[in-house]
């Protein structure tokens, strides 16, 4: 179990990140047409899953920002941005934002992803969502990065993710 701050109160996840150097769980997510897709279905790319709370929060709109500019160009690199938003939120969101280089994936439907991520929040106001991290799988499936940001306001290290790809 992580051990993060949401707004500088302490918040607790189940679990733990998966560990670098470990085959990545499989998922079943929701994409914004309502189509469930799994690891598999990115096969062959890097994977930066840019896990967190919710679009609709100010730190989650940039993140989801600064990714869909980052990646721009980078054919073998996939961004999934998941949360436990609905697809037709996320849609909203990626068309008033200009968002076309990131997937926007919801547990909607499965929400096993929080707890073989290690990123399902069991305490404080946010309880039954997702925290804030990133896990960089590599085309392999192999775990190449990790990191649960300790506070949920704060962003991620972007520097830190595409350093890992290189």
């Amino acid at each position: 179990m992580a051990h993060i701050l949401h707004k500088g109160a302490p918040v607790e996840t189940v679990g733990t990140l998966p560990q670098i150097g470990s085959k990545a769980p499989d998922f079943l997510l929701t994409k914004t047409d309502l189509t469930d897709v799994s690891l598999r279905d990115f096969g062959g790319k890097i994977k930066v899953l840019s896990i967190n709370p919710s679009l609709d929060t100010g730190t989650c709109a940039m993140s989801a920002r600064k990714f869909n500019d980052q990646v721009a160009g980078k054919a073998d690199v996939v961004v999934l941005n998941v949360s436990a938003d609905l697809p037709f939120a996320a849609r909203r969101f990626c068309e008033a934002n200009n968002i076309g280089n990131v997937i926007t994936l919801s547990q909607m439907r499965n929400q096993k992803f929080g707890t073989d991520y290690g990123v399902l929040l069991k305490s404080g106001p946010l309880a039954g969502i997702l925290s804030r991290a990133v896990v960089v799988v590599g085309k392999d499936d192999v775990v190449l990065y990790t990191e649960q940001v300790p506070e949920t306001s704060k962003e991620p290290d972007y520097d830190a993710v595409w350093k890992a790809i290189s």
